[in-house]
């Protein structure tokens, strides 16, 4: 590269804070060689960092060439890319894109995850790129939307019987059984409504309310710290109560 075309002061500058005696030069510095493209399941958690305009960047970066080298590298293995609510990062929008585009050919795939529809298509970029892009949606409970559901309707280019299905989702389910309603559509020749019913063990691990996860780390305390017994124990109370319940009927 040419002098000229190149900004070596600025550069040296932006990697100054992560050289020997800078703020983060413990970050791009270990002298343990890691190689991540082999690992099967590997989960980056950017809450803590969010907020941090010198770390979000370098992270995000970070995570980018990591999926793109196993992209790459690994053929004839499925590859997949989890993504939830990052796009709003400026640094993800256009990478989104090129990875919304490229992904299939590399035999992969490409999931975002978001509880607002609006924060896709709040990013004219990602909105294009996801919702172009993407076969198979797959849509949760949706009545809060109920009044202004023509909006998501639209944007997401849903026919009037696939509407009347989503609006229907968890309308009329069993009263005797434990389940919730997803609506799955594939690339506009398919869509049906599915009851997802998990077991106990896998409600507990997986659930996100937090007196339920408090229920669990405190029972797994006094279990000498086995959250897979906790787990367990749970389960089976549910079930128990469940049976109960049925029985009662």
């Amino acid at each position: 590269v040419r002098e000229k075309d190149f900004d070596i002061d600025g550069f040296l500058n932006v990697l100054a804070p992560f050289y020997k005696g800078g703020d983060y030069d413990f970050l791009l510095n270990s002298d343990k060689e890691l190689d991540l493209t082999g690992k099967r399941f590997i989960v980056f958690e950017l809450d803590n960092i969010s907020g941090n305009k010198v770390l979000l960047p370098v992270v995000t970066l970070i995570i980018m060439e990591t999926f793109i080298a196993k992209m790459r590298r690994l053929k004839g293995i499925r590859k997949m890319i989890l993504i939830e609510e990052c796009w709003m990062s400026a640094n993800m929008s256009e990478y989104i894109k090129y990875l919304f585009k490229t992904v299939r050919k590399y035999f992969g795939e490409a999931v975002v995850v978001t509880q607002e529809v609006d924060d896709i298509i709040s990013s004219p970029i990602v909105k294009e790129a996801i919702i172009n892009n993407s076969d198979c949606k797959i849509l949760l409970d949706q009545r809060k939307y109920m009044n202004k559901f023509e909006h998501i309707q639209r944007l997401l280019g849903l026919t009037e019987k696939e509407k009347g299905q989503i609006l229907s989702i968890n309308q009329a389910n069993h009263p005797g059984r434990f389940y919730r309603e997803v609506w799955i559509g594939l690339g506009g020749t398919h869509s049906a409504v599915y009851a997802t019913e998990v077991s106990g063990e896998e409600y507990y691990t997986f659930t996100t309310e937090e007196s339920e996860k408090m229920e669990v780390q405190r029972l797994a305390e006094r279990l000498d710290g086995n959250l897979e017994l906790a787990v367990r124990h749970l389960a089976e109370k549910m079930r128990e109560e469940q049976g109960q319940r049925s029985t009662l009927k």
